[in-house]
């Protein structure tokens, strides 16, 4: 700062603005949100926005204490929605005057990121690691990493590269926040790679994608577990106790608020079955925010044990009443699985 002073250093407002991603996440009620700090220029709403693979025409913008503002100068925190994905902490980004410029660049740079990553092997999946360490024909572990949050994904970034050893090496060759897509299960078919989730869950076809591919998925929302069965595994112990099973998934079509009970949830089952008695996700544009289990399960006004792909029921989440239509819910269940020796 004295020195910024002494030499009489000053950022121009009046040009397109340009600075750093500080954080970005995706928000399960505003879309992607990314926290940047202006160093040149000024930034207004409506602004073809470029950083690092993702771009997009700024809708709205929020200073450090949450309020609206149309207009951002140089050395203002901000956050950001508009970008269509989440940048990494520590990217540049860069107004444009041209949209297209912009997305072309960003299709680029998306481009040359995943032709870096790509490498043609066989299929593994995470219990065949130990396997095949003991075998001694196993150098290296390629994963691709999505999370709901940048700090989150970067976090386990960091844990699982400080877990390569002699033996074997851990390659993050994609890490982004949002949920599994069909890219990253094909990025993972050319790989070689396992998927792990943070906080995510597959979107559309990924997971029946995933399946005909053969592609392992991994999901935690705890990220020591994740870390400790990739280490398990790395040392050729992954011998797993409980495995979860997805009995069925259904979408939310219309919520009733009732006083005294709370909100019920009218669904129809997309696929699979809807145990009474089993654990449920809340997953709202492909992010977990709420896991738990049933208060009930009713086909029309009688309780029901399970209903089927293709019927209507209700629901009620026990001590949870935020849940909107388009929501989706997962219903799975923990089954202890024997020991395998290979």
């Amino acid at each position: 700062l004295l020195e910024a002073e002494l030499l009489d250093l000053k950022a121009n407002p009046d040009r397109l603005a340009n600075g750093t991603v500080v954080e970005a996440l995706l928000d399960k009620g505003r879309g992607y949100v990314s926290t940047v700090l202006v160093q040149n220029g000024t930034l207004k709403i409506g602004d073809y926005v470029l950083a690092g693979t993702c771009s997009g025409k700024i809708k709205a913008m929020q200073d450090e204490r949450g309020q609206n503002i149309k207009v951002a100068g140089p050395a203002t925190p901000i956050s950001i929605l508009g970008l269509d994905g989440a940048p990494q902490a520590g990217d540049k980004f860069k107004v444009y005057e041209d949209e297209k410029e912009a997305k072309q660049i960003a299709s680029k740079r998306a481009q040359l990121m995943r032709e870096q990553s790509v490498r043609t092997q066989r299929h593994i999946t995470l219990d065949e690691i130990g396997r095949r360490i003991a075998l001694g024909d196993f150098k290296e572990l390629n994963v691709i990493l999505k999370g709901d949050v940048d700090g989150s994904v970067e976090a386990l970034t960091d844990s699982f590269q400080k877990l390569s050893t002699d033996e074997i090496q851990v390659n993050i060759i994609h890490r982004a926040v949002g949920a599994i897509t069909e890219s990253d299960v094909l990025l993972a078919s050319a790989s070689d790679a396992i998927i792990i989730g943070f906080n995510v869950r597959p979107m559309g076809n990924a997971r029946d994608l995933a399946e005909k591919e053969e592609i392992d998925i991994r999901t935690y929302s705890i990220i020591y577990d994740a870390i400790n069965d990739l280490k398990d595994a790395m040392e050729g112990m992954l011998s797993p106790e409980m495995k979860e099973e997805i009995n069925g998934t259904a979408e939310v079509r219309e919520t009733f608020k009732i006083s005294k009970i709370g909100t019920i949830a009218g669904c129809m089952v997309l696929t699979g079955k809807i145990f009474r008695d089993s654990k449920i996700r809340l997953i709202r544009e492909g992010v977990v925010v709420y896991t738990g289990e049933l208060t009930s399960l009713k086909r029309f006004k009688d309780d029901a044990k399970e209903v089927a792909k293709g019927y209507d029921c209700g629901m009620q989440i026990k001590n949870y009443n935020d849940l909107y239509e388009k929501d989706i819910i997962e219903a799975y269940k923990e089954v202890a699985v024997k020991k395998k020796l290979k």
